[in-house]
């Protein structure tokens, strides 16, 4: 994870990366085996089927040569350091040249791949020193009775557009620029809070794999929302042995702080909740609510930040950070507040994978302080607010917060593949997600 190291570390404060990603060998045969079907289904349509416009063939005649079947033996996809991708492709041809004879020749494409930013921001795949060729494999029929094989060879290259095919081999693949373009879709949290995941430049490709740094963004009610800084650059060690899955993503502890930020800002945390207690069981604790609520009342709980939310990752665990201030009142036909309580607490938070998508949930409270913020009421001691608020703001801020991120935040995925055999390893100030690659549907 060296290069990713580099490309973690923020160069300003308003194009700073918070999470990424490396695409590993394994990854890259996995991408390169499910296109395989794929491409033989694309090559078969446009070589074997004789109507016009044709991709493939150079001319829509009739000719002697008639393609009768098409298999791509081989397809791989392997990684050059430093420079790009390697695609080679053979795809043998049965080809019945005359009404006796069935010949198998061989198409084989030998391409170079690199990914680069357009103006809009998306990615896109890009080919070059490509070369395709077309060559006789063997005859059905005894050497000494088949044709001339250069000259199968050669009315075939005359037919099959070999300058066509490489200017399309992009399209033989399940991850061309429209797949790629699927990583910045805008994915929502909730109702109103959507989350985008944006490349701050090509990837690069290291000796690990293909490397890439995206910068989240958050929408709230369709507006993007200014995220705090993060503190210090996103930074990790490099991993003592490399990575067996297809994909490893890291997330930065900025990037979990920015979501409750996000999620914040959109209300997702605004909590009105019921308590046990009454105005008139209240006032036998303290008589002053006695003299503010003749009849006896439902209490309420409005608990609201006073202070961003902060989640803070140590080695095995993450825990969240919040400030609040909860407000009590009576369930009358307006609220009325009559004795606030800053409320700091830490809870263990929860990580885990469900096809794409993270799940945060709130698991445990870890410590937790209430002092008094205002009173109508005069004074109270802070065991007698523990008394009557601890077991309720314990129990439902972490409720709220889990109903918040029921859903889970997508993670960054191509359209079509979910995530497979994933595994959440929490560090210092970052998050590992190493999983594997799975085609969920056919595509095309």
């Amino acid at each position: 994870l060296g290069i990713l190291l580099s490309l973690l570390a923020p160069t300003h404060s308003t194009r700073s990366p918070d999470c990424g990603g490396i695409l590993t060998s394994s990854g890259l045969s996995y991408l390169a085996e499910v296109s395989k079907p794929y491409a033989e289904a694309v090559l078969r349509q446009d070589l074997m089927t004789p109507a016009a416009p044709n991709l493939f063939l150079s001319s829509t005649k009739p000719s002697r040569n008639q393609i009768q079947s098409v298999t791509v033996a081989e397809l791989s996809l392997s990684l050059i350091p430093h420079t790009g991708l390697q695609l080679s492709i053979h795809v043998d041809l049965g080809v019945t040249p005359a009404p006796s004879t069935t010949e198998v020749m061989r198409l084989s494409i030998e391409t170079n791949l690199h990914v680069e930013m357009n103006p809009e921001g998306n990615l896109e795949l890009v080919t070059s020193a490509c070369k395709a060729t077309v060559e006789e494999m063997q005859s059905t029929e005894e050497m000494e009775r088949s044709a001339p094989s250069e000259s199968s060879s050669s009315e075939m290259d005359k037919e099959i557009n070999t300058d066509k095919i490489c200017l399309e081999v992009s399209k033989l693949l399940l991850f061309p620029s429209e797949q790629l373009m699927s990583l910045t879709a805008q994915f929502p949290i909730t109702p109103s809070c959507q989350a985008q995941y944006l490349p701050l430049a090509a990837p690069m490709f290291s000796e690990q794999g293909v490397v890439i740094s995206l910068q989240t963004t958050f929408q709230v009610a369709g507006m993007a929302i200014p995220l705090p800084v993060s503190p210090v650059p996103f930074s990790m060690p490099e991993p003592a042995t490399s990575s067996s899955s297809h994909l490893t993503l890291a997330f930065s502890e900025h990037f979990y702080t920015s979501l409750f930020f996000a999620l914040e800002m959109a209300g997702a945390f605004n909590m009105t909740v019921p308590s046990q207690l009454t105005t008139a069981t209240m006032a036998e604790k303290i008589t002053q609510v006695g003299y503010l609520f003749q009849d006896d009342l439902p209490v309420m709980l409005q608990a609201v930040f006073r202070s961003s939310s902060r989640v803070v990752l140590e080695e095995g665990k993450a825990a969240l950070k919040l400030f609040l201030t909860v407000h009590m009142g009576a369930d009358s036909s307006s609220f009325q507040s009559f004795l606030s309580v800053h409320v700091d607490m830490s809870a263990r938070i929860l990580l885990s994978i469900t096809d794409t998508r993270m799940i945060i949930s709130a698991a445990t409270v870890e410590d937790i302080e209430l002092s008094l913020a205002a009173s109508d009421v005069g004074p109270v001691p802070a065991a007698l607010l523990e008394e009557l608020f601890l077991p309720t703001v314990r129990e439902q801020v972490l409720a709220q917060i889990d109903e918040a991120l029921g859903e889970g935040v997508f993670l960054p995925h191509l359209h079509s593949f979910t995530y497979t055999d994933t595994r959440v390893l929490i560090h210092k100030d970052y998050v590992l997600v190493p999983c594997n690659f799975k085609l969920q549907a056919k595509v095309g």
